[in-house]
């Protein structure tokens, strides 16, 4: 591929290693240096030739002006651990339990009324002059003996999280930095000129890299290192809280929020819950404000001459790229790092001219995990390779325009295995670049609906990369999804009251009882469950996972139980017998054992299902005919490449599709993308050893060996 050596990527640079920097360059075939945090381009980079991005995270480094003004440091709503009362009398540290360098009380006259005192045991707020406050204390008055009482409080965010992560993680000893809050009408004014000023003074700059915009991910650390991480979310909105917020918020929509409204009984709002309809309100509500500053930001920006782009990823929350204001800000490009193929998708469908993904691993001595990568006990080749096998087969749907990665190019000394293959899956991904500028690749006529809380504004993601959300279904169906050959929406439950599955061939939902993903009392709305109802019955296909469409009130643990033929028990069946079943003997589409699981208490509510397999009496698949349409049961489903395949087999199977032209390959453990105008076939083997697989394209067919891991080009004569 020696036509494919060059362009489309971002490479790391680093003063001080001017030498190594452009011996990479070259052997990556970078067409862009970019700094990183804790590194800075020289002189003789900068003058190189290449293009340049430099990166800036606009709400920290700003130490001096959050120390003269304290006020304009960002804050979020904590609660302290549930206490115990023994006597009528009760102090509460709020901020025990905390770690002290993240967090300070704001105890301030404006923070103070927002402040909330509980007694958990009989959920009741207390009021006001039950209790004091004075030097960090809350003392209550009037407990009753063994009820347990909280303290809602607000806190200043003391120290940027990601900061602290790289000083806790990779032993930072620089200052610990602070974060700005843009609500805040002097630091914003602040922010301007200061980007206005950065602007003026890196005339060398192209592209100015926002990592990210104003808000992280809610990220609390705790005290104790048994427990360094209390709660981590990466879609919450926890951390865009203070006093001036919280009265804009109710200026805006005529009702005002409360401790509760974020705490919620200590849970918080994580985005694996459905949402209130405060919490859908307060999104909106930051959304706009994101958009309208981001939009400020960028048209400073772009009056320098330059191009704004914005990592999607750390202070990302409140500009979710398939929400409704993103496409109002202009950004000219969005990059997004990547593990896995979902996250893939998410950067490339995004509204924005420019679509660029950072591999890892990240040029750190460690990785997220804590592990070794390089440095002693690391394989940074085998990472890369595990990471670009996920990213490779969403690539071959839909590409991006660029590729990159990040940290101290220093670390790359030594590392000759994982040079060279970062050096082939850049040859490989401009190669698929180019097959996709001319033509999309073929699809089956196969449209699938994956149905949770969020919808469209949740596409291909749930909260967190896929390493954070390993254990969710729905992330291992969404990765499973993104490198198969099918037209796949996201759809929420009001989307499919309204029609949205009038397109749509098949409809999941997978998830627990309760989640936002299987939607817990979304359910209590019958036109819900009859609008699911008659698509299958009339013909579409339902594939359910999990605890699918689990509710409390109905007359089955399921909604739709009787589409699928299966409910749960959760005790209420103790007393009533249960449907024998023999597993089917012959598989009408290839199953991956190994991806399945059980869910506890699935039994049969119908004799026309047909059990594909079982776990000690449990079914964990299963299949019914419904009306004219189809049904599948699942009780788990773990990615990887022989999940995929069963995944592709089943839909089409349910939906009569023929596939060996657009997608499949002989061997499950490769994959093949076709491209008709130019006749070229590309396939991929996600293997760690060498197959020979047949693969087929309209008028022709024939065998190939791959080698492991290998991507082939076939052009056909």
């Amino acid at each position: 591929m020696d036509d494919y050596r060059t362009g489309g990527f971002t490479l790391p640079g680093e003063a001080g290693y001017e030498a190594l920097t452009l011996k990479m360059a070259k052997k990556w075939g970078a067409d862009v240096i970019r700094d990183s945090d804790g590194t800075r381009l020289s002189p003789e980079i900068v003058e190189a030739g290449y293009k340049i991005y430099s990166t800036i995270c606009i709400i920290r480094e700003h130490n001096a002006f959050a120390q003269a003004h304290p006020d304009a440091q960002q804050q979020t709503f904590l609660s302290s651990d549930a206490l115990l009362a023994t006597e009528d009398e009760l102090d509460i540290a709020p901020l025990a339990g905390y770690f002290d360098q993240q967090f300070q009380l704001n105890d301030s006259p404006d923070a103070l009324p927002f402040w909330q005192v509980w007694d958990r045991t009989e959920n009741r707020l207390l009021p006001a002059g039950a209790w004091t406050y004075a030097d960090g204390i809350v003392r209550v008055r009037g407990c009753v003996p063994y009820h347990r009482y909280t303290v809602s409080f607000l806190a200043w965010r003391i120290w940027e999280e990601i900061n602290m992560y790289n000083h806790t993680t990779n032993h930072w000893e620089s200052e610990h930095l602070r974060q700005l809050d843009p609500r805040h009408p002097l630091a914003w004014e602040y922010l301007q000129q200061w980007l206005r000023d950065w602007c003026r003074d890196n005339p060398h700059t192209d592209v100015v890299r926002l990592t990210s915009l104003f808000y992280n991910f809610v990220w609390i650390f705790g005290s104790d290192l048994r427990r360094r991480t209390r709660f981590v979310d990466w879609a919450s909105y926890d951390f865009t809280v203070s006093p001036a917020a919280l009265n804009a918020f109710e200026k805006a929509y005529g009702y005002a929020l409360t401790a509760e409204d974020f705490i919620n009984k200590g849970k918080l709002q994580a985005t694996h819950r459905p949402p209130t309809a405060h919490k859908r309100d307060y999104m909106d509500f930051i959304q706009r404000f994101v958009a309208e500053k981001a939009k400020a930001l960028v048209d400073i920006i772009h009056a320098a001459g330059k191009q704004a782009y914005v990592f999607y990823d750390d202070s990302w929350v409140g500009m979710e790229p398939y929400g409704r204001y993103f496409a109002s800000i202009g950004f000219d490009g969005l990059i997004k790092c990547v593990f896995s193929g979902f996250e893939c998708r998410l950067c490339a469908g995004a509204r924005v001219p420019v679509h660029e993904l950072r591999f890892h691993p990240y040029l750190f001595p460690v990785g997220l995990g804590g592990a070794p990568t390089f440095m002693a006990g690391g394989h940074p080749e085998q990472d890369a390779m595990a990471y670009w096998l996920h990213v490779r087969r969403a690539l071959a749907r839909q590409s991006v325009d660029r590729i990159g990665l990040g940290g101290y190019l220093h670390l790359t000394v030594g590392q000759d295995a994982f040079n060279d293959a970062i050096e082939e899956m850049g040859m490989v991904f401009r190669r698929i670049k180019a097959l996709h500028a001319l033509e999309k690749p073929a699809e089956l006529p196969v449209t699938v609906a994956v149905m949770h809380t969020w919808g469209a504004l949740r596409s291909w993601t749930l909260s967190g990369h896929f390493h954070e959300t390993d254990g969710n279904l729905l992330i291992h169906i969404n990765e499973a999804l993104s490198g198969l050959p099918v037209r796949v929406k996201f759809v929420s439950f009001e989307d499919v009251k309204q029609g949205a599955l009038r397109d749509a061939d098949v409809v999941i939902n997978a998830g627990r009882a309760g989640d936002a993903w299987s939607g817990g009392d979304a359910w209590q709305d019958a036109a819900l469950t009859a609008e699911i109802t008659r698509f299958v019955y009339e013909g579409g296909s339902l594939i359910g996972a999990g605890e699918p469409s689990a509710v409390s009130g109905a007359d089955a643990r399921f909604a739709l139980a009787h589409v699928l033929g299966v409910d749960q028990d959760d005790g209420a069946y103790a007393c009533h017998g249960a449907w024998e079943f023999v597993t089917e003997p012959a598989d009408p589409f290839l199953i991956a054992d190994e991806a399945l699981a059980a869910t506890a208490g699935i039994r049969l509510t119908a004799p026309d299902v047909k059990v594909l397999r079982q776990a000690d009496g449990t079914p964990t698949l299963t299949l019914r005919p419904f009306g004219k349409g189809r049904a599948v049961y699942m009780g788990g489903f773990a990615y990887s490449p022989r999940a995929a395949r069963m995944l592709l087999e089943m839909l089409l199977y349910l939906t009569g599709a023929e596939g060996r032209a657009a997608g499949l390959c002989s061997d499950a453990l490769t994959e093949c993308a076709w491209f008709p105008r130019q006749k070229t076939l590309m396939l991929m083997n996600n293997g760690d050893a060498p197959v020979r697989t047949a693969a087929a394209w309209p008028g022709g067919e024939r065998e190939f060996l791959l080698k492991a891991h290998e991507t082939l080009f076939h052009t056909v004569p």
